[in-house]
């Protein structure tokens, strides 16, 4: 059960990430469309929620307290990084991180910016490649609960 329970809770991960890929234009314009109009960091953000999938899958409080450590030590150095560099390349983006949360959702969209979801770029950024890392994750969890059980 707690298989099938992370297994949807990775759903939303994976389309939050996946519509981000699909609307970042990196190093050409700040993207503030799709998902970006509601969070500075949706890649991120889904990321989280897929850790949290995870973990419920597995039952592990252990790998939980693992993957946030995790994502703790490597992504907040990374989105430090990243928000200098986006201060530094886009003048705009200061009065974006005025009215959007790093991680938290705004209940409305920042700003009128109208961008649509691009396949190509979904592809160019090869985000089809969480949906098969989780593919063979939930697989190997329902191995081992297999292997488990038949004992």
């Amino acid at each position: 059960m707690s298989i099938l329970a992370g297994g949807l809770i990775l759903i939303p991960g994976l389309l939050l990430r996946g519509l981000a890929a699909g609307h970042v234009q990196k190093d050409r314009q700040l993207t503030t469309s799709g998902p970006y109009a509601y969070t500075r960091n949706p890649l991120y953000l889904g990321s989280l929620i897929l850790a949290g999938g995870f973990a419920l899958a597995a039952r592990s409080p252990v790998i939980l307290g693992l993957l946030f450590l995790m994502f703790a030590a490597i992504y907040v150095p990374v989105i430090a990084g990243e928000e200098r560099y986006l201060h530094e390349t886009f003048p705009e983006y200061a009065d974006y991180a005025r009215h959007v949360s790093r991680f938290w959702l705004r209940l409305t969209p920042y700003g009128n910016q109208q961008g649509d979801f691009s396949p190509a770029l979904y592809w160019k950024h090869r985000e089809y490649n969480a949906i098969l890392g989780c593919i063979v994750v939930l697989a190997i969890l329902c191995v081992k609960l297999f292997v488990n059980f038949s004992r």
